[in-house]
Order: C-alpha cells, then structure tokens, then sequence
C-alpha cells in the first residue's frame, strides 16, 4: 500500500504541473495517463506512452505529464487535424514532430519541467534499445527520424548508447530530410510554418515505410516475420486514437473507495466460502449441445478470414526475446574461428574463418485469459469467444502456453451464501456476499486442439451471472504463478466494473471495486505476473495500470489482432 500512496502522491503533483501549465482546471494525471474530467487525453507521440517500461521512475513519470501539458498549451489541435496527412505512418511521423516541437516551449524559469521532458524522451530512447524494438529496419528507421529530429530542435547530441546503432540510417535520412529538419528549426514557435517541413519529413517517412513493407511483401517467408515485426512495432509506438476518435466513444469505468472499509479499518472480509466452487462448464454441457457451439463458434471465424499463421509470426515477434543457440561458423564477418587459422595462412583471400553467435527466438512465457461472465457479457460473448479462440490458437503456434479461464457467481443476489447472512441475524458489513464460480475452460497443459472444443463453452447463456473481479484475478494469478515460464501475462477482459448486488447492498456499491484495485496493485508490486485489462467498449485504467479497450460492435480483423499483438508484447525485455 505505501507504493500505492507513493504513486497517488506523484500523480497529484504531476496533475498541479499540469494544471500550472495549461491554465486548465479540468485535467488531472491518474496511472500515467492525463484526463480531462473523466476522458484520457489521447497521446500522440510514441514517448508519452507508458506501456515501455514496466516501472517509470518519478522524472519519466513527470516528464510524460510534463510533455503532454505541452502539447495541449502550444498545439492547436483544430489546425493539426487540418494539416495532417491521411496515410497512417506519415500521420504518426506528423503528430511525433508536433510534439516534439511543443517540447521545446519550455516557459522560461521552468528548468524542472525542461530536465523532465528531457529525461523522458531519453528514457523511452533506452527502452527502445534494451526492449528489441530497433531490430527491425521499420523500427530503426522511424526511431532515427525521431532522434535526428529531437536533436535538431532541442540542439542536444542524439543518445549516446544507440549513436553507433543509427549512424549509417542517419547518414542515409541526412540528404532526404536536413532542409525540412533545418526548417522545423527555424519556425518551431509558429506551428502553421513548422508543419509545412514536418509535413514534408512524415511523407517522406511514410513512403520509405511502404517501400520497405512492399518489400516484405514481395519477397520469401522470412521477411513476412520482419514484416509482422514491423507491423507489431508500429502498434506498439503509436495510439492513433484522438478526440473525435475511438477515445470519445468508450467510458471510463467507474471507481470508488469502499465506505464499509473505511468505517470498520477492516481488510477485504468474505462471509463464507461454503458455497465457492472451481467447474469446468464443458462438463455441464450435453455433448450434442457443445458440438453445436464449435460449430457455431468455427462459422464465425471463417466468416472473418483470420490468418491465423501471420497472427502467429506477430505474437512470435512480439512476445519471444532472441535466446543464444550456439555458433555459426564459416561465415564472412564476426570473430575469427581459432580453427581456421591454418586456413588463413593456406589461402589469405578465403573470408569464411568467422564464426557468430547463433540467436533464435524462445517464447518462455504463459498467457492466460480470464473473462468476466457477468451477465452484462452475454451481448458481446460471440466477438470475445472469436477473439479469444484466434490468440489462443496463434499463442499455440508461437510457442507460447495459454489457458482460458473465466468467473461468475453461483447464484444472482448472494445466492445460499446471503440466506445464511440472513439466518444469522443481518450482521453489519459482512463481506463479499455471494457464491464465488470460477470457470477453467482450457488448462495450461493443454494444446489449442485439445481445448478448442471446450472454449466453445463460453457460449452458455447460464453461466452468466455476477462479478467478483478481485478474487477471480487472485485465483488466475495463482495458477499462473504455479507455472515454470520465465514471464506471466494474464488478460482480464472485462466490460465493467466488479458488481455483486448482494455484497452492494449490505456493504456498499464500492466494496468490491476498491478490493480489485487493491489485488491488481499487490501483482503489479510482486511482478511475477504482468496483469492487463483488456476492456470491451470500456476504458479500464481505472484498475488496471496496463489497458487497452476495444470496440467489438465490429467483428474482430486483422487489424485489432495486430494491436493486440502490440500491446501483449509491449514490456518484452531481452534475455542472455
């Protein structure tokens, strides 16, 4: 709990910064991200975005609030969106450069906020370097872009730890963008000037991204895996959401701090566990009946044409860190092979005496899904079920283990577990006040194929009752834990916030909310399991530092596979 007040503390500080800055009382700093009212800011610059690190430490934190009050103080967000080119990666190129050109706008006197600012891009830099994002030539070349373009228009050397790594694309971008750099320079106090050269320095990006993507295209099965890299870095760097953009139509869910708690100083109580259960609901399902849901569950994924292989080479690519496998010898560059000096001597113009260490990829990590079956679930269980299937299937063929849990109640309004509070006289502040049903649709051990038709289970419109979103996650984070893999990621998708009617009733609507928090919060301090909330139509930041919301009123595509894709792999670290 002391990280807990210690983070609430720096979010209301970065949130007065903010408010100093911009003059706008409405805005406030929650989990790393800036609000106005209830509504994220979005983030338009890869820097910003707190999904690199896994832990930012106090001057990246203020100096992502830092950056972003800039933005809203020197950027007219109305004329960006008029100057803005249509095509994607030129449009993030654009927005990246006017931030950056909002980070120069440093009111004088302000040498704090300036040092943050500073700090952050250097740390997201590093973060770059360490995480494998620069491997491939996409990855490489916007961050390029990027350090020559902060250099320019700060007047600092680029970072010093990847000079070596950019030299030869700089070299190569320095004929193609050094007057529209020197441009950006000269006009970054007046933004319509700065964007005809920041214009001119995003298409041309935008077109060496296509060219090296067609590329990928054209050529064999091994640039396909660089082509995915490239696709789950892109995903990875950029939150194309803005105003009028998907950030507009999804809520934040709502959050509180528990009354009951409060008056008592008591822990999170629960008033029996009697009536808890563990089921695996493929085994409350007629054989016939659950034949029927693959079936139906099949039609559907075919009506979308997922390819379901080059989902596989993105999560490959994102999600595996290279693993040394060894040496490759007889090769033209790298260390000399003490075997092959004698050869050397024999015939000085033979090159084939080095040898190189041998990498490959090794996905030593466990996802697991666990899916909250309250009932408001049931209207969006068919795309959740695609999309839960697909990853699952595509994990498999990464190499990475996954299992499909899900939670309940056993009953609706407490159930047996609120008879019993009554028989015993309404005792004041019971606790969690239902029959806890926790759901294991597909184990850990078992293949895609081996649970394929289980998963089809999630298609039962009875299981589907209440929520009790804090214990649910204890208990998969425990079996997550019980594993071997080197990483653990559980995926908690969610369309509200935790509600069991009875508890509410006899504590208070927070009771529930607060104990969530309070369980992501203690995962995230251990770090033996990465918990992220996956929100459906819902912003999840409230409890859930790691989130990401999607809109499944359209069928998923390839295209949310690719971002989450992105987002799964985002806190990859390289290993030895």
């Amino acid at each position: 709990m002391n990280d807990s007040r210690e983070r609430a503390r720096r979010d209301a500080l970065c949130a007065a910064t903010v408010r100093a800055l911009t003059g706008d009382d409405a805005l406030h700093y929650r989990g790393g991200k800036l609000y106005r009212h209830l509504r994220p800011v979005p983030l338009h610059a890869p820097h910003l975005r707190g999904e690199h690190r896994e832990e930012d430490d106090a001057d990246s934190t203020r100096g992502a609030a830092d950056a972003s009050a800039l933005r809203i103080a020197h950027s007219d967000a109305a004329l960006h969106r008029e100057l803005a080119p249509g095509e994607p990666v030129a449009r993030m190129v654009f927005d990246m450069l006017e931030q950056l050109r909002c980070e120069t706008r440093v009111p004088s006197g302000m040498e704090g906020v300036k040092r943050n600012v500073r700090h952050r891009f250097d740390a997201w830099s590093l973060a770059c370097y360490e995480s494998g994002l620069l491997d491939s030539e996409i990855g490489l070349l916007i961050y390029t872009a990027a350090q020559m373009a902060q250099s320019r228009l700060s007047g600092r050397a680029v970072l010093e730890e990847t000079e070596g790594l950019i030299e030869a694309t700089r070299a190569a971008l320095a004929p193609s963008l050094g007057n529209a750099l020197a441009g950006m320079r000269r006009h970054r106090h007046d933004q319509r000037a700065y964007a005809v050269h920041a214009l001119e320095i995003a298409r041309t990006i935008g077109e060496m991204v296509q060219e090296v993507r067609h590329t990928f295209v054209e050529s064999d099965s091994s640039d396909d895996e660089e082509e995915d890299a490239a696709r789950t870095m892109l995903g990875t760097w950029f939150d194309t959401d803005d105003e009028h953009g998907e950030l507009e139509r999804l809520a934040l869910a709502a959050s509180g701090d528990s009354s009951a708690r409060e008056a008592t100083g008591e822990a999170y109580r629960i008033f029996t566990t009697r009536y808890d259960k563990t089921v695996r609901p493929s085994t409350l399902i007629r054989a016939a009946l659950l034949r029927e849901y693959r079936e139906r569950l099949d039609a559907l994924i075919a009506a979308r044409h997922i390819n379901v292989p080059r989902l596989a080479r993105m999560l490959q690519a994102s999600i595996t860190v290279p693993r040394r496998d060894g040496w490759s010898f007889g090769e033209e560059d790298g260390r000399i092979d003490g075997r092959r000096l004698a050869q050397v001597v024999a015939s000085p113009d033979e090159r084939r005496v080095f040898r190189r260490e041998r990498e490959r990829p090794h996905a030593d990590c466990a996802v697991g899904f666990l899916i909250d079956c309250s009932g408001s679930m049931k209207a969006s269980i068919e795309p959740v079920t695609v999309m839960i299937d697909v990853l699952v299937r595509a994990l498999g063929m990464a190499g990475v283990t996954t299992e499909v849990l899900g939670f309940t109640t056993g009953a609706w309004n407490g159930g047996r577990a609120k008879l019993d509070w009554l028989a015993k006289g309404r005792p004041k502040y019971p606790g969690r006040l239902n029959e806890a049903c926790n759901m294991i649709f597909k184990e850990g051990d078992a293949g895609w194929r081996a649970g394929r038709r289980d998963i089809a289970a999630l298609f039962k419109a009875d299981l589907f009752r209440e929520g009790i979103d804090g214990e649910a996650v204890d208990w998969a984070c425990s079996r997550l834990i019980a594993r071997d893999e080197a990483r653990r990621i559980l995926v908690v998708i969610s369309d509200g916030s935790p509600m069991d009617s009875a508890t509410a009733q006899a504590n208070d609507p927070n009771y529930l909310d607060q104990h969530l928090r309070e369980v992501v919060e203690k995962h995230e301090a251990s770090r033996a399991v990465e918990v992220l909330g996956l929100g459906v139509g819902l912003d999840l930041s409230t409890y859930y530092r790691h989130h990401f919301a999607v809109d499944l009123s359209v069928a998923p595509d390839m295209t949310l596979f690719a971002k989450l894709a992105a987002w799964l792999g985002a806190r990859r670290r390289r290993t030895t």
